[in-house]
């Protein structure tokens, strides 16, 4: 089974956020790892309707990972403005294969009405949670997410993973794998290992967060590189 299979949703009008997500994951990874990048355009079949309230052309595309995997191995996706701080070799070591998927079961409710890019926010169960997901391709349950589901399925339906029971199977991440910036606050012991940019990072001119200098030393580094 290969686990290092890692998809990064992509966003041509965020191209750096997503480089410098892909070189945060290399610079700390102690295994070799495979950085994909995901969305509506790079999935043969994707024929969705258009979405006024999706704010990125990979929102629902994460969904359509165990498919393009043929239903087979393990893989991860986390949306392209994350920031790896840690070996992403210890995330690949949380899987667990009894779960379908496995995700930071946050409790949270955006203050801002608008997100980045002036989409719209959308409040909702479970947001945030398919932000970062350790997919187990190969579960039964998982196998219901057939193209013409994916193609047909309602946001609520796949955000809220409703083809899965919460407790048997939805496995647990520790939150600081999806460090939500502005609404964690780091002490004594807690920590980010992943750093997740979702109301806006630097990239952004009214970008103003606590991590952004540490963002803009990763940038730097990269195009030093």
């Amino acid at each position: 089974m290969n686990k290092n299979k890692i998809y990064v949703g992509y966003d041509d009008l965020q191209d750096i956020a997503y480089n410098v997500c892909d070189y945060s994951i290399k610079k700390h990874s102690a295994i070799d790892v495979e950085i994909e990048k995901i969305n509506n355009k790079t999935i043969d079949g994707y024929d969705r309707d258009h979405d006024p309230l999706a704010s990125t052309p990979f929102t629902y595309a994460r969904f359509y990972i165990p498919f393009i995997n043929d239903y087979n191995g393990f893989s991860i996706f986390c949306d392209g403005d994350f920031l790896f701080i840690d070996d992403i070799k210890k995330l690949i070591d949380l899987f667990d294969p009894k779960y379908a998927v496995q995700v930071v079961k946050h409790d949270y409710t955006p203050s801002n009405t608008i997100k980045m890019n002036d989409k719209v926010q959308s409040i909702y169960p479970k947001k945030n949670w398919s932000s970062l997901i350790l997919w187990n391709n190969e579960h039964p349950k998982n196998k219901q997410l057939t193209l013409d589901l994916l193609n047909k399925a309602t946001g609520s339906f796949l955000h809220q993973f409703k083809w899965l029971n919460d407790d048997d199977d939805i496995g647990y991440i520790p939150y600081e794998w999806n460090w939500l910036v502005g609404w964690y606050e780091e002490t004594e012991n807690a920590k980010p290992r992943a750093l997740h940019f979702t109301e806006g990072g630097p990239w952004l001119k009214d970008a103003d967060n606590v991590y952004d200098d540490l963002w803009l030393n990763y940038r730097n580094n990269l195009i030093l590189k």
